[in-house]
């Protein structure tokens, strides 16, 4: 998070994972809409209702989090104790393994690889598994590669984790990214899932923080409860914003896919230009994970910022050094140009090591 706030803004930003934000004055909003408080305790009622219809569950199983990354730190501090287990895939994103770390909990991994596309594999899971494992952690679409695993593999793994008494933890804030693609959330797949998500990276709408936790309603009542200690009051106006966000979803989705799919097609066209580079040619999701065949990704990185004024994730923020993350959800002019650079840069690293 540090390289992120501090390091990934350049004029050609390809280190943004979600798409461009959405602007104020594209909301229906007036000012006598708002208001700086209100009944918010343990869930904003209206809000509470728009969630529950998005997720198609019961507004008991919903905690409202500020962004993915509180719902996430929540489910793991809810459902995990200092020495208890959790599985999480490798690659993921870095800041479920620090929070679990945090937490205290013992750290087992499995791998999803390069070779198979980062699919998502029952078998993996099951050899890492063991008795003394709480949770095990997946993304879905995966982060950073936006690999989707669909229900039957999902419901695999959670029938794994159930056998060993553990629970699944699914962060789905990229699922909607694979829209008609998009497998129904796991949260339907039993009381042993919990779901995390937020309206950050597909629908542009960061700054609402509008994030959210699905579990059984006995677990989200303690992480209402653990809640209390970092986030006991809401901010009312961002609560409203966000009831009002989730009536313009379709229209915003709508321009979304429009521009994820002229974007993708910029993607695909450089990647084929390029024998250096090697990534899965995915439908879907707002983020890639090429492998760099040969050369330093920091060096390359470097480079790019240096010489070319653009930016990209260095895959060692998800311990794959050899990889690095592209994003594709913002303005398509600029995603070409930053592509451009980024080849420019690429044929700067060739010659000189040749």
């Amino acid at each position: 998070m540090p390289w992120a706030k501090l390091h990934s803004h350049a004029r050609y930003n390809l280190a943004t994972s979600g798409v461009a934000h959405w602007k104020l004055r594209d909301l229906p909003i007036r000012m006598e809409d708002l208001e700086i408080s209100g009944p918010s305790y343990y869930g904003y009622e209206p809000l509470q209702k728009a969630l529950a219809a998005h997720c198609g569950v019961p507004a008991e199983r919903i905690v409202a989090a500020t962004g993915t990354s509180m719902a996430n730190y929540l489910a793991l501090a809810a459902t995990l104790k200092p020495g208890d287990e959790v599985l999480i895939e490798h690659p993921t994103y870095e800041l479920i393994v620090a929070a679990a770390r945090h937490i205290g909990a013992g750290i087992r991994r499995f791998p999803r690889t390069h070779e198979s596309g980062f699919a998502l594999d029952p078998a993996a899971v099951e050899r890492e598994i063991t008795a003394r494992t709480r949770l095990v952690v997946i993304t879905n679409l995966h982060n950073p590669s936006s690999a989707l695993a669909d229900e039957v593999t999902v419901r695999a793994v959670g029938e794994i984790a159930r056998r060993a008494g553990a629970r699944v933890m699914v962060d789905e804030v990229y699922l909607d990214a694979a829209f008609e693609c998009a497998p129904r959330s796991a949260a339907h797949l039993g009381d042993h899932f919990i779901v995390t998500s937020s309206l950050t990276k597909v629908y542009g709408l960061s700054g609402l923080r509008c994030g959210w936790i699905i579990a059984e309603p006995g677990l989200a009542t303690a992480m209402w409860r653990m809640n209390d200690l970092f986030g006991s009051i809401p901010a009312h106006t961002a609560e409203l914003l966000s009831v009002i966000a989730f009536g313009e979803l379709e229209r915003i989705r709508r321009h979304v896919r429009a521009r994820l799919d002229t974007n993708r097609a910029t993607l695909h066209r450089f990647l084929d230009s390029r024998a250096d580079l090697d990534a899965p040619r995915l439908p879907f999701g707002t983020i890639v994970f090429p492998k760099l065949m040969r050369g330093s990704v920091d060096q390359l990185c470097e480079l790019l910022r240096a010489k070319y004024d653009t930016t990209a994730v260095p895959g060692k923020y998800f311990e794959m050094p050899d990889h690095f993350r592209i994003g594709i959800g913002g303005d398509p002019e600029p995603l070409e140009e930053g592509l451009r650079r980024l080849g420019a840069a690429l044929d700067d690293m060739m010659e000189a090591q040749s």
